[in-house]
C-alpha cells in the first residue's frame, strides 16, 4: 500500500492494518521528512487520545492530514506505532 499526497509517496508498506476504514501504516514506513508536529488532538472512545501531523511537500501544507495514537487503549493496541491519513491523501494498492 502507498499513501500519496501532492504527487509524492508519503508512506509505503505491505504491513497496513485497516481499522474503521482507515489504513494504518507502520511509523517506520512513513517518510518523516514530510511530517510536521501539530498541536491538534482528538479523543476516540475506544482507541484513546489521537495526536496529529501536518504534511509538508514542496512548500504545501496539509494541516492535520495524518494521525496516530501514542498510547492507544487496550482494544486498539494493534495500531500503536502506526499512522493513518486523510484530507486528500490517497491510499492505494501498490
Amino acid at each position: 500500500m502507498k499513501a500519496i499526497w501532492n504527487n509524492t509517496v508519503i508512506a509505503e508498506s505491505d504491513d497496513v492494518l485497516t481499522v474503521e476504514g482507515n489504513s494504518y501504516f507502520p511509523i517506520e514506513s512513513v517518510k518523516k521528512e514530510f511530517l510536521r508536529s501539530s498541536q491538534t488532538h482528538s479523543v476516540c472512545p475506544w482507541k484513546g487520545n489521537a495526536s496529529y501531523y501536518d504534511l509538508e511537500v514542496d512548500g504545501k501544507i496539509n494541516k492535520d492530514a495524518a494521525w496516530y495514537y501514542p498510547e492507544p487503549k487496550d482494544a486498539a493496541r494493534n495500531i500503536k506505532g502506526r499512522v493513518a491519513f486523510w484530507k486528500g491523501v490517497q491510499v492505494i494498492n501498490s
